[in-house]
């Protein structure tokens, strides 16, 4: 990361020490990566949430489809073992529900906010960038009138030199200072902050998967009977389908 864009009126005197710039370097990379990852994390999160809606949507809309087939009208045992089937699937949508709202609300909300500090964060960086090029500048200034023969009208020109470098060098050690010394700490404010989130991130998907395991166990207690294994199933439905396939309508020509 440089901070001098380019060379046009740089100063010979070394402004700002290199062991101040790159500590101001490391500070604000901290940060940019914070931003990066926190920016990342809200985006993974809401895909995150989507894909949790849209399965348990999906699993409502399967079961409901399975209701109103005409199976269910000629198989008793067979219409309850559904209706049990989709009642699991709307519990389940509507606790998945209730966890998406938490963590949009004390997930993804609080990262939002975090990422809209920022902007400014970086308007504070490009100005205090600013000021430091425009003490370069005027820092060269005074040292080319420095340099040049001590008549009157070059005195007189090095003192205006001089007066419009103090107020600039004061306003960039005033930038710099403040940004040093705030920069890490907003940096270390970032694990108070984010504590709480995943925390509650946490007791979301706990309290959800809870919930969840109760519901099928409750399902499962209701259609549990003998189940043929994988070969025999594979079995049953050769012997359905080669009955099918007897019939005269779908016979090969």
């Amino acid at each position: 990361m440089s901070w001098i864009p380019f060379k046009i009126g740089q100063p010979k005197k070394q402004i700002v020490p290199k062991t101040v710039e790159r500590d101001f370097e490391r500070e604000y990379g901290k940060l940019q990566q914070l931003e990066e990852q926190t920016k990342k994390l809200q985006k993974d999160m809401k895909k995150s949430t989507d894909a949790d809606l849209a399965m348990s949507k999906s699993a409502v809309k399967i079961s409901s489809d399975l209701l109103s087939n005409p199976l269910c009208e000629q198989d008793a045992a067979f219409l309850e073992m559904v209706t049990a089937f989709d009642t699991a699937m709307r519990r389940m949508d509507s606790f998945n529900q209730e966890k998406v709202n938490q963590i949009q609300k004390t997930v993804i909300e609080p990262l939002k906010k975090f990422s809209s500090v920022f902007p400014s964060l970086n308007v504070a960086v490009k100005r205090r960038e600013q000021t430091l090029q425009d003490y370069r500048r005027l820092q060269a200034k005074v040292e080319k009138y420095e340099e040049k023969e001590r008549t009157g009208p070059v005195l007189a020109k090095l003192h205006q030199a001089r007066e419009e470098l103090r107020p600039v060098r004061d306003d960039f050690e005033a930038k710099n200072k403040q940004l040093l010394e705030e920069m890490p700490k907003f940096y270390s404010s970032r694990i108070d902050y984010f504590k709480p989130s995943f925390e509650s991130l946490v007791r979301a998907q706990v309290g959800y998967y809870t919930e969840l395991h109760k519901i099928f166990g409750e399902l499962a207690a209701r259609v549990a009977e003998p189940r043929p294994g994988d070969e025999q199933r594979e079995r049953q439905h050769d012997a359905r389908l080669a009955e099918l396939r007897a019939l005269s309508i779908v016979a090969d020509d």
